[in-house]
């Protein structure tokens, strides 16, 4: 009589896991038809509907580079970025190796092969020289 009744258990779950996966597998084709209904196709967009779903990044758009003794420096901001394309090579040179990437003027003055006390002067009258570009250009200091 066990095996009969353990039998009967076993028909029973089986045909109650078929119905729940028949119900889930009717339940999911449901979903896809609801949304292929809901969804529309880019080609049947209008020009205007298009439009609304796009965007434009403007993360970098102020972003410039200069390329300094071979390595590419990135100047943040349109009107720094100016000043400093204004300046000839050797003294854009100077600015960059020393506020851009950090060394000091024992470091630019041997990759540039100067002497040190002619960096630190050099820096002084390009930041002047700078400083005169960006008032005359309607830059205001805080």
């Amino acid at each position: 009589m066990k095996d009969s009744y353990e039998q009967r258990v076993q028909n029973q779950f089986g045909a109650f896991c078929a119905r729940v996966l028949k119900n889930e597998a009717c339940d999911i084709l449901k979903e896809y038809a609801r949304l292929r209904n809901a969804e529309k196709s880019l080609n049947e967009l209008s020009a205007a509907e298009l439009e609304q779903t796009s965007t434009v990044d403007k993360y970098f758009a102020d972003e410039h580079i200069f390329e300094v003794q071979g390595l590419p420096v990135v100047v943040t901001g349109n009107s720094l970025a100016e000043a400093i394309g204004q300046l000839p090579e050797d003294k854009r040179d100077i600015i960059l190796l020393s506020y851009f990437l950090g060394m000091n003027d024992r470091e630019i003055s041997e990759k540039l092969n100067v002497l040190r006390q002619t960096i630190s002067k050099r820096r002084a009258n390009i930041l002047k020289e700078l400083r005169k570009y960006l008032e005359k250009e309607g830059f205001e200091w805080p």
